[in-house]
């Protein structure tokens, strides 16, 4: 990840610095640096004099000599007893100032590090030490041991920020910027994450604040000037693609953890990703096995029920506010456990100088996974480098002296299950089992617990996944805590002992949708091998062959072309029926006429009035004997193809019908009565001059007019969209609603299933398009249109769509942006019709006319 190459890329640029930030204690401000020489053994004949850098530090002070042989000296502020040039004798203060060029510094603790250049533990010298420096520049030595006593001061006050007079600075051209976060930093708004060329050496840099404003003031300024600037998309953008497997589960982890301000720059939010094998015992790793994988509805916690019995027990035993794991899931601790050979200095950092006890160190998968299992206080999860192709944070490549364990064997690599070869391997198949089809199956439901509804609240007691608060956003205010021993400490615990992320979703995270054992890819033929395919190598069902049709059409259907154009109304045109052969077309439109086109003669050969008022929409019956056209009168009427004359009237609604749709022997009828109602229709008998047969089935109440309604494939759910904006979502077999969700801010247009009825899609005058997941009721997605589309088909991933003004519109739904424009109507297309193979359109616009498209490839 970012974090190995920029650690790799520091070695390389720096290999001849031994100094860094990582040498600062929490909060520690680097101020300035003088070169300098160490003098040991002063006034004798084996003085001896090393030159260096002496770095004035908030919290230290810092020598770092040229000769690399030699450790840099770290002085704890704190542990001075006195800081004065030598040759001042002004009474018994021992902090004192004077001109020289020399400062002593008188400590009674001191600290060695990287002795020979070797990355190791720190060296810890107690005892009353002098060290006594000398400044090239013998002016500046006033200046600096005035900072020094200041820095002394407010070292021994604690006070954070008190140290914060001078800061470094740092360069940045703004046209190198890529694009920049608002982060949370701390559990609070004040982090801002700048991202640069590549080549630039401040590719990533992470800024706190030290209040929001700023930051926010900040952020405007650099997002505003640059042109090239990235925005930041939403958790539902990326959550589409990924269910349509256009990202992979890799990928959309890593944008979610970005969402929920996780970052490689920031180890007390580093992206967290999911321990997913659990057999690491295996000569051979079977992913086609269930029990080869972790439970991922089950924080690791739970996943070891004697374990989660004990914490349950002293959860309930416990005061408020409760909790059932004291220790996180991640935290800079347990990513430096994973990353200690790549990143020593971190963990020394962290660890005071220390790396951790030999045994506790990051020795074998096997034994990380197990004290996952069984650790009374080890509930961590894995990072992405576990996922990803650079396996050094598995190699002592740097050959470090992290220890021996107990039995007396060395720490070195880590050790690997059986069913790995090498490190590489290791991580080949650590991927397999990340995009393996159990995972995506199940993927969401650790998604819920980590960035979803299962984080917080009564959802998150059940699913057995509360952490201490002082992990959560809002778990305590910083700023309102005056005593600032207190602040340090609270802020101590919030960034080295875990933060759980920013909270993404509210509701269940839909599940993935995988493809069928044989399916098409939207570029290529088919994905499956012969010998997976359930048809012979020389022949396909007309299955296939339909769908495979039905692909190609979609791939090409930025080529639509107008074929011809008529116009056969007076208003204009509602909706649109063709015969089965496709030889006939009826329209209904608002000036009332319900007519019958022929393809053949291109002439107008029925044209019936049932009532004065609009009609709104027509459908035809199996067989093309019937049509039916709904009313604004209020009524559905059927005509009869071969008798040419009204057959029957069912008068069923207290207001206009806007929409009719026809499913095995069922009709539905949505209304401005704010119904939305289904029907059992028997046929009659025209010979005889009987009528149909209605019997009412269900009536679906809305709170406002219903405008359009739509089913999906297998009759079982309706979708419906009110004047208000409102997407209901029912189970007609039950007659109960489903979802309900506030989409639009105007009326709902138009609506229609994905084919895999996963995904509902609709439409609205607010300009917008709108994905649901059907499963979870989920707003998934929302794409911002120019103009409002007034209807559309679409393939789950491509809409076609007609627009206001009388374009057709290609979109790239994942995309969010428009692939083609194409001429059409001169007024809105207000109806469409989709053929069954995808390859013939047929619109009726605001204009009064009919428009037939073909694809032509």
């Amino acid at each position: 990840m970012a974090f190995i190459r920029r650690r790799r890329l520091e070695r390389e640029l720096y290999s001849k610095e031994r100094f860094s930030l990582l040498l600062l204690n929490l909060e520690e401000y680097y101020f300035e640096q003088h070169t300098a020489n160490h003098i040991i053994n002063k006034d004798c004949k084996d003085e001896r004099k090393f030159r260096g850098s002496l770095k004035i530090c908030s919290k230290s002070i810092i020598f770092e000599p040229d000769d690399s042989i030699k450790p840099i000296i770290k002085i704890p502020l704190r542990d001075c007893i006195s800081i004065k040039a030598p040759e001042d004798n002004e009474g018994n203060n021992p902090f004192t100032r004077d001109t020289s060029g020399r400062i002593s510094v008188l400590c009674s603790q001191v600290f060695l590090i990287k002795e020979r250049n070797i990355i190791a533990p720190y060296k810890t010298v107690r005892g009353r030490t002098e060290y006594l420096f000398q400044l090239d520049v013998a002016v500046k030595v006033g200046d600096v041991v005035q900072t020094l006593h200041q820095l002394y001061r407010a070292s021994c006050l604690d006070k954070m920020g008190d140290q914060a007079a001078m800061k470094p600075v740092v360069q940045i051209t703004l046209q190198n910027v890529r694009r920049i976060y608002k982060r949370r930093h701390g559990l609070m708004p004040l982090g801002l994450e700048v991202f640069c060329t590549e080549n630039d050496l401040c590719s990533d840099i992470y800024l706190k604040f030290y209040n929001y404003q700023d930051r926010d003031e900040v952020y405007f300024l650099i997002a505003t000037y640059i042109e090239n600037h990235i925005a930041e998309h939403t958790a539902e953008s990326y959550m589409l693609q990924w269910q349509r497997g256009h990202i992979s589960n890799y990928q959309y982890l890593l944008h979610l953890n970005n969402l929920a301000d996780r970052s490689c720059n920031d180890l007390s939010q580093y992206p967290v990703f999911p321990w997913i094998i659990a057999d690491y015992s295996s000569s051979v790793l079977d992913l086609t096995k269930p029990e080869t994988f972790r439970d991922l509805s089950k924080p690791v916690g739970a996943l070891n029920q004697e374990r989660l019995d004990r914490l349950l027990t002293r959860y309930q035993e416990m005061p408020e506010p409760k909790f059932m794991y004291g220790s996180h899931y991640s935290s800079p601790g347990y990513v430096l456990f994973y990353l200690v050979r790549v990143a020593p200095e971190y963990m020394l950092c962290l660890q005071n100088g220390k790396f951790d006890h030999a045994d506790r160190t990051f020795n074998s998968i096997a034994e990380t996974w197990k004290n996952c299992l069984d650790g009374a206080t080890d509930f961590k999860e894995l990072i992405p480098e576990f996922y990803e192709n650079d396996p050094s944070f598995l190699v002592n490549i740097l050959k470090l002296d992290l220890g021996k364990r107990q039995g007396g064997k060395i720490v070195e690599d880590v050790e690997l299950p059986p069913w790995a070869s090498g490190p590489d391997d290791f991580l080949q198949k650590s991927q397999e089992a990340l995009e393996s089809q159990y995972v995506s199956e199940h993927l969401h439901e650790w998604i819920d617990l980590i960035f979803g509804y299962k984080q917080k609240g009564s959802e998150a007691v059940a699913a057995h996944n509360v952490f201490h608060p002082l992990t959560y956003e809002g778990g305590v205010d910083l700023n309102s805590i005056m005593d600032p021993n207190e602040k340090v400490a609270l802020l101590t615990q919030i960034l080295e002992f875990g933060q759980t992320p920013k909270q993404l979703f509210t509701t269940p995270h839909p599940q993935r949708i995988i493809p069928r054992s044989k399916s098409l890819s939207r570029t290529s033929s088919h994905s499956v091998s012969i010998a997976e395919s359930p048809v012979s190598p020389n022949e396909e069902s007309f299955e296939d062959l339909t769908e495979e049709s039905i692909t190609l059409a979609w791939n090409n259907i930025a080529k639509l072309k107008l074929d011809k154009q008529y116009k056969i109304h007076k208003e204009a045109i509602t909706g649109i029926a063709v015969t089965c052969n496709g030889s006939s077309v009826f329209t209904t439109s608002q000036d009332s006429t319900l007519k019958m086109f022929s393809k053949e003669s291109k002439t107008i050969q029925r044209s019936v009035s049932f009532s004065n008022m609009a009609l709104s929409s027509c459908l035809i019956l199996p067989g093309d004997t019937t049509v039916i056209s709904s009313s604004w009168d209020n009524h559905i009427y059927f005509y009869s193809v071969a008798f040419g004359r009204q057959q029957d009237i069912l008068m069923g609604h207290d207001d206009a019908v806007s929409k009719i749709c026809w499913r095995d022997g069922r009709l539905y009828s949505a209304s401005w009565d704010s119904t939305v109602k289904v029907w059992h229709c028997v046929p009659g008998e025209t010979l005889t001059n009987k009528k149909h047969h209605f019997e009412l089935l269900a009536e679906l109440e809305h709170d406002v007019s219903v405008n359009t309604i739509n089913l999906n494939a297998a009759n079982t759910i309706l979708a419906s969209g009110t004047k208000d904006g409102t997407i209901s979502v029912w189970d007609v077999t039950a007659a109960t609603m489903l979802h309900q969700l506030p989409c639009h801010s105007g009326t709902v247009f138009d609506a229609a299933f994905s084919p895999d009825s996963r995904h509902l899609l609709s439409t609205g005058e607010d300009c917008c398009f709108k994905v649901i997941d059907v499963q979870t009721g989920m707003l998934i997605s929302s794409v911002t249109t120019d103009e409002p589309q007034r209807c559309f088909k679409w393939d789950g991933n491509t809409i076609l769509s007609g627009a206001q003004s009388g374009e057709l519109l290609i979109w790239d739904l994942l995309g969010g942006k428009v692939i083609e424009r194409i001429k059409g109507h001169t007024g809105a297309v207000m109806s469409m019709w989709m053929n069954e193979q995808c390859n013939s359109v047929i619109t009726g616009g605001e204009d009064k006319q009919i428009m037939f498209w073909k694809l032509q490839y």
